[in-house]
């Protein structure tokens, strides 16, 4: 294969560059668009925690965009090269159909973002349509050519572009949404599938071929033309039974599929393996295409072993995002981007010397990159702490921007360079960088792996624990002398069950070494820390971890270290037996008073007590009468109409778990756990019938889950924690009226709602009429950590509240009223989300003609009694609403007439005019 992809005989050598010709030109104009959807990645990248479908916008930035750009026009640059037809590929037709494909991704895009489905759909149509028609011009061009030696890369292409409209069919029936059971997983698996597998694995299969010898400046391998005629079928063959398989069939009969198509990559990429061995990878396009192509082999055995491993396709949906970053950025970002650093150079042009001035550039550094590149994803994919993948996060970002920067400077730098060699007088380019020497190989990978050392040095030094630790030694008695060691070593296992160590403490012999393995068989992400400071990893369900705490002289108290878990009664002791305590006739007061001798308290049931636990307690900063700044403006209770008819509609949302700091009250601001960035969280409503489908995405720092009160479905799947980084899909179908509470079901359940992890769903009632104004007020109760803390989970489990609020902030309706109109109707839909105290709505000098709670009708208007109702009574967790109208101008204040409560904070005014 030669220099310029384009083929003259099997020893592969290489024919003039194309320079910078009409066929450079066209290159450089449509790899902009490349590079423009690139950056749009890289920009999502940086953005995401404040965009809408952030996750789904990331994959298909990266793949509907740069990726299916790059396989229409570089597919059509390698079939018009290896046909001998290369003016073939340019020209109104090909433009025409990169408009329409990129017109169709923005249309795909841009529907889902705002929610139009019939968006997506013309964009899904569009796409289908410029792939279609560039596999109708493939097949055309294979019928003007002559036979070639590599023709069968052209089938690739054609098989390729033909399966990439079913997937997208399948991508814009999911987008629809109202699919029943588990038929959106098995849609969402026939997708990717085709899409991954199909549209952009056999388009790599086929140019890899040729593409991969020329990067090694190698002859091509012989039988690699024969290897890839013959196995095409079979790549064909495992794709259509796994397709099959999924959508038909239970997920261990579509696992054959994928072993088929696995082992025709294997035969495939054996020509390749003997062509790296007659001439070794020695720049980063090949590096870069090998490390995907290992990315790639790693995913198809992890698929495998997931759709061997369980019989349900839900389970299979919610193991797949696993995958996700491997085969994005691990496989097909590192293929694109070693293409895109070979290619670019051939298509400038200048001549040899300029070619290897030009690569010479993009691959500056290119051994630390690939290095930083690859251990940083590997961590991403590894449970490891949040702080760390965030981290490394940041270092895949990075280094795809530095490729980004490197990429346009470079052609700057090119046509530049071309323009001045016209230019009597203009000195020629500079000579490239002579090729990287091993040792030099090695010290970058060196420098990268150092980086990514770094990276996971700060991001663990960054891991939030939920207690602080004063680090002491284990070896000392309880005088602080230390004990004589014995020599032996106490081995003991510990399970975490639910919530609690089993056993709970342990007895070890003075002297003795300790050393703790702790298997988790709970259902959440545990630790084990002691008051010396040594801890377990944080270790998730069904991991084990090893704890060596050393010589022991002294009892120990431990416990998880997850926030609120302690509280929970995830508590652990060490009792030191025949240790000589040196106490004093005191000893006897001091066991009675729980102290160690030493004077300080230690507390077994896990619980404490408030006073203990807040600290420098925001609750001082509380002031009912304070006034907020100027310019306040309250959250906006407004309820916004239900959309579409008469039920029986799609809802999407995505909630986003977010941690944020917000001022609670005037002056008092606590970190709280957020859904979209708001306590409460988003007001959703719809109409009986109605399906909703709400994917929940954790960018917090602890597992968090979701549980919807509106919905009547098992809570195994749908509501279980997931871990930081990690996303779920919930849906469920409104069967009946009101207003119902959604929250975070991760234990303790009672510090995630009461740290704001809560919200409202309101269903209707069939035939409600329509009112002038209609309000949400969501009433819940704070128990005030530190300052700019979270919650004091001390104070949750004792109930202890300091404030109590409508919408999330105390007192802010008393400065920022609700308005109203007098002799208006105003309809006041109510949610008590607690965790613990109810309410009793009141709005002073008004009545109640209308109360509907949990479900029916307690007074209505127009009935035959004339009474009405002064409060609506709710305990934590239940609804409803009351209609009023005000006979006059004037302030109402509203409260809960628990009158210590509405004294707390709970109290606003509608001002009527």
């Amino acid at each position: 294969m030669t220099t310029n992809l384009s083929l003259s005989t099997a020893s592969g050598s290489a024919p003039k560059p194309p320079g910078h010709s009409p066929r450079a030109r066209w290159h450089l104009g449509v790899n902009a668009v490349v590079v423009v959807w690139l950056a749009l990645f890289a920009a999502v990248g940086s953005a995401h925690h404040f965009l809408p479908h952030a996750f789904w916008l990331l994959v298909h930035a990266l793949l509907l965009g740069a990726v299916t750009n790059a396989i229409v026009i570089w597919s059509g640059h390698f079939a018009a090269s290896v046909l001998r037809l290369p003016e073939a590929n340019r020209g109104a037709p090909a433009a025409l159909r990169l408009v329409c494909l990129n017109l169709g991704a923005v249309g795909v895009i841009g529907g889902m973002l705002f929610e139009r489905w019939y968006v997506v759909l013309v964009g899904g149509c569009l796409v289908a349509a410029a792939v279609t028609a560039h596999a109708v011009w493939l097949v055309r061009l294979m019928r003007r050519a002559l036979p070639g030696r590599f023709s069968m890369t052209v089938r690739y292409y054609v098989a390729a572009s033909a399966l990439l409209p079913v997937g997208a069919a399948f991508g814009v029936v999911m987008a629809r949404g109202d699919l029943a059971g588990d038929l959106p997983e098995r849609l969402r698996v026939a997708h990717e599938t085709i899409n991954l597998f199909g549209w952009v694995g056999l388009t790599v299969a086929g140019t890899l071929i040729t593409l991969w010898p020329t990067m090694l400046r190698t002859r091509v391998a012989d039988g690699a033309e024969r290897a890839g005629r013959a196995v095409l079928p079979v790549l064909l063959t495992g794709l259509g039974a796994a397709v099959v398989g999924t959508l038909f069939c239970p997920p261990p009969l579509a696992a054959p599929g994928v072993v088929v198509h696995a082992a025709g990559l294997v035969v495939a990429g054996r020509p390749w393996l003997r062509e790296a061995r007659a001439k070794a990878p020695r720049s980063f396009a090949a590096w870069s295409v090998a490390a995907g192509c290992g990315w790639l082999a790693g995913s198809l055995a992890v698929l495998a072993g997931i759709l061997l491993t369980t019989t349900s396709w839900i389970t299979v949906g919610a193991r797949i995002p696993l995958l996700t970053a491997p085969l994005a950025a691990g496989w097909i970002a590192q293929v694109l981007l070693g293409a895109l650093s070979f290619l670019v150079p051939v298509v400038l042009g200048g001549g040899p010397a300029a070619v290897r001035a030009a690569t010479a550039s993009l691959e500056r550094a290119w051994p630390a990159r690939l290095a930083i590149t690859n251990a940083a994803l590997l961590l991403c994919v590894l449970p490891v702490p949040s702080t760390v993948r965030v981290a490394c996060s940041v270092l895949l970002l990075v280094m795809l921007l530095f490729f980004l920067v490197l990429l346009v400077l470079t052609v700057v730098r090119g046509l530049r360079d071309r323009r001045g060699a016209a230019t009597p007088g203009v000195p020629a380019p500079a000579p490239a960088e002579p090729p990287a020497r091993p040792h030099r190989v090695l010290g970058g990978v060196a420098l990268g792996l150092a980086v990514v050392m770094l990276a996971v040095a700060g991001g663990g030094a960054a891991d939030v624990r939920s207690l602080p630790v004063v680090e002491r030694s284990a070896d000392t008695n309880a005088d602080g002398d230390a004990v004589k060691a014995t020599g032996r070593t106490t081995t003991v296992t510990v399970t975490i069950r639910s919530m609690r160590f089993s056993p709970s403490s342990v007895d070890v012999p003075a002297g003795d070494r300790l050393v703790i393995t702790l298997n988790n068989t709970g259902t959440d992400t545990h630790d084990l820390l002691l008051e010396t400071g040594a801890r377990t990893d944080r270790i998730s369900p069904g991991q084990k971890d090893t704890l060596d705490v050393g010589v022991v002289g002294r009892d120990l108290d431990g416990w998880c270290s997850v926030v609120g878990h302690r509280q929970m009664g995830m508590v652990f002791a060490v009792n030191v037996t025949g240790a000589d305590t040196g106490a004093d006739t005191d000893t006897d007061s001091d066991a009675d008073s729980g102290t160690d001798g030493s004077g300080t308290t230690h507390d077994h049931s896990g619980a404490g007590t408030a006073q203990e636990a807040t600290g420098d307690s925001a609750a001082d900063a509380f002031d009912p009468m304070a006034e907020p700044a100027v310019g306040f403006t309250a959250r906006d209770a407004r309820l916004p109409s239900a959309t579409g008819g008469s039920g029986r509609g799609v809802i999407k949302k995505t909630l986003t778990v977010r941690e944020a700091t917000r001022e609670v009250a005037p002056g008092v601001r606590q970190k709280l756990w957020t859904f979209d960035g708001t306590a409460p969280g988003p007001v959703l409503r719809g109409r009986v019938g109605d399906t909703f489908e709400i994917t929940l995405v954790n960018d917090g720092s602890i597992g968090h889950s979701v549980d919807f009160h509106a919905g009547s479905l098992a809570p195994n799947g749908p509501m279980r924690t997931i871990k930081p980084g990690e996303s779920l899909t919930y849906r469920f179908t409104a069967t009946r009226s009101g207003i119902w509470m959604y929250h975070c079901s991760t234990m303790p359940m009672s510090l995630h709602i009461a740290n704001g992890m809560f919200g409202a769903v309101i269903i209707d009632p069939p035939g409600l009429p329509e009112v002038d104004r209609e309000y949400v007020l969501v009433q819940s109760e704070f128990y005030l950590g530190k300052q700019g803390g979270t919650a004091d989970a001390a104070k949750v489990n004792a109930k202890d509240y300091d404030m109590v609020a409508f919408n999330g902030c105390a007192n802010q309706y008393d400065h920022d009223p609700l308005t109203a109109e007098a002799g208006e109707r105003v309809r006041i839909w109510v949610l008590a989300a607690g965790p613990n105290v109810s309410s009793a709505f009141h709005v002073v000098g008004g009545q109640f003609d209308t109360v509907f709670r949990e479900g029916a009708y307690d007074v209505k208007r127009g009935g035959s009694q004339s009474g009405g109702a002064q409060v609506l009574d709710l305990a934590p967790a239940s609804g409803g609403f009351v209609e009023l109208s005000f006979p006059e101008a004037g302030d109402y204040p509203f409260v809960t007439h628990a009158m210590s409560d509405a004294e707390r904070g709970a109290h606003g005014v509608f001002q009527v005019r």
